[in-house]
């Protein structure tokens, strides 16, 4: 295996700091970085930024991957470490992860679940880190599926146009369809969906400030909700135990609030 030469070091480790202090930059003035004030913290003029990122949206497209990337690895190592066939905690693990990055990295949270970037458009080169948890999500209700779960009240039909837009969406899944399953999979999608947007709005409500002076037992409540949602795609139907209030939870040495 080749080493890489001197000056390969140096400019990973120059764009590693550069990108840490942007980062730094995103909890005092958010998404409205100055490539001029990155450079001086970096101990750069601003045209030597240039040879590392050749504006500032090449610079907010790197946070941006990082983040989705760091989100979902806090989703799926969670996810992950739950036994298999315990579906409803494997759900609520997915969402501790979420919860738990999100809290700890509210600024990195906010540039990718808050406000639209004024005059930035995301590159096709965010999606894929972007439905990370979505995936992972949609592989949690496929395994319901595959053993005859269902969302507890019926779904109501999905128009043309949707369902059309599922299956496309189905159809590009690295994860293989499953056979002869009810409900369909695209209502599985579908049902997924709802619970993706269901978790990052109770998360977003949170790290937002949406539920102070309303809620101040933030983790039950988030368990709770979590387990609604659980009930809603049928995963309860066949929990080992529904013990899933007893995962083990991080919130990045912040407290069950």
């Amino acid at each position: 295996m080749s080493v890489p030469s001197l000056r390969a070091r140096v400019r990973a480790e120059t764009v590693e700091e550069i990108r840490t202090i942007a980062k730094r930059h995103l909890a005092t003035d958010g998404a409205n970085l100055s490539l001029r004030a990155v450079a001086r913290d970096a101990g750069l003029v601003p045209s030597a930024l240039y040879r590392y990122f050749p504006n500032r949206d090449a610079l907010l497209t790197t946070l941006i991957t990082d983040a989705y990337t760091a989100l979902a690895a806090s989703a799926k190592a969670a996810e992950a470490a739950v036994p298999r066939d315990d579906l409803p905690a494997r759900l609520l693990s997915l969402g501790h992860g979420v919860r738990s990055w999100a809290r700890a990295h509210p600024a990195e949270y906010a540039l990718i679940y808050g406000s639209p970037v004024p005059s930035y458009t995301a590159p096709q080169e965010t999606l894929v880190p972007a439905s990370e948890v979505v995936m992972t999500l949609i592989g949690i209700l496929f395994d319901g599926a595959e053993r005859g779960l269902r969302p507890a009240a019926p779904p109501r039909p999905l128009p043309p146009a949707i369902h059309a837009e599922l299956h496309r969406l189905l159809d590009q899944s690295p994860r293989p369809k499953p056979a002869g399953t009810e409900p369909a999979p695209e209502m599985v999608i579908a049902t997924a969906f709802t619970l993706w947007i269901q978790l990052f709005g109770l998360v977003s409500f949170e790290v937002f400030g949406r539920l102070d002076d309303l809620i101040e037992e933030r983790q039950e409540y988030f368990e709770h909700q979590m387990l609604v949602m659980a009930d809603f795609a049928g995963l309860t139907a066949v929990a080992p135990s529904l013990s899933c209030s007893r995962v083990s939870v991080t919130d990045g040495g912040k407290g069950p609030r």
